[in-house]
């Protein structure tokens, strides 16, 4: 069964990692995927390529979430390309991790820009369309991190913080329009990036969670297609924690 059949999708930063793998599933449940990248076009035309297999519209974007101006001109260019948007996953992200005491400026200013001001850029870019469909389903990727803090990331922790309560305000304040706005928050999750770390850090990271394991990115695309589909219609405002158990 094809949860997102006919549905057009808008998922930034998802040329490798997790949001490889929502691009991947959305397309398997039939979306048609307008995704984004920052650098890595190689990555981005061979991830366009395989996922016109599965039938749908694909289209890769160039695109920095993280200005203002260039998060409308995506719309403009995506709502041409494909003549509606239902879904937006925000999913951009990076770390530039220190502790405190350490912590330049530029980094913490950086991540809040690159986090958490491209989930309002983004939304802002979308929301006019999605009234006047008068339907949406925003989806907002927050982090463990976000909800419980981590010595050595506050930058990233205020800026997936940030994210939870700005999606619950947009869910109160588009909620009578039919548009709906939530929150996954990832626990460790196994992909490009944590492959580089070594072995026992990896080991020790799994041993700490209930389920014994680190999540794949097809485990948070499963739970953005839940609430990108119709069989969410009745949730909005809400964190879905996708950890294993880590906040257990």
């Amino acid at each position: 069964m094809k949860l997102l059949e006919g549905k057009t999708a808008i998922i930034t930063g998802a040329s490798r990692g997790i949001g490889k793998g929502i691009a991947g599933v959305f397309a398997q449940h039939g979306a048609n995927v307008a995704f984004t990248y920052s650098s890595s076009s190689e990555a981005a035309i061979t991830l366009e390529n395989e996922l016109q297999s599965h039938g749908v519209k694909v289209k890769a974007y160039q695109s920095n979430a993280a200005n203002f101006e260039a998060a409308q001109q995506l719309v403009a260019n995506v709502l041409e390309d494909f003549g509606a948007i239902d879904v937006l996953v925000n999913n951009a992200g990076i770390t530039k991790d220190n502790l405190l005491m350490r912590m330049g400026e530029e980094d913490f200013d950086k991540v809040i820009e690159v986090n958490l001001k491209s989930v309002f850029n983004m939304t802002k870019a979308v929301q006019r369309t999605m009234l006047k469909q008068r339907q949406g389903s925003i989806i907002n990727m927050s982090s463990v991190v976000g909800v419980k803090g981590n010595a050595g990331q506050t930058n990233y922790a205020a800026s997936k913080a940030g994210i939870i309560g700005f999606s619950k305000s947009v869910a109160l304040e588009l909620g009578s329009r039919n548009i709906r706005s939530n929150v996954i928050a990832p626990g460790f999750i196994e992909t490009e990036m944590t492959a580089k770390l070594d072995e026992a850090t990896v080991e020790q990271w799994r041993a700490g969670i209930p389920l014994k394991r680190g999540g794949s990115p097809e485990d948070i695309a499963n739970a953005c297609v839940f609430l990108a589909s119709d069989l969410s219609s009745y949730i909005t405002g809400q964190t879905l924690h996708v950890d294993g158990g880590m906040l257990t």
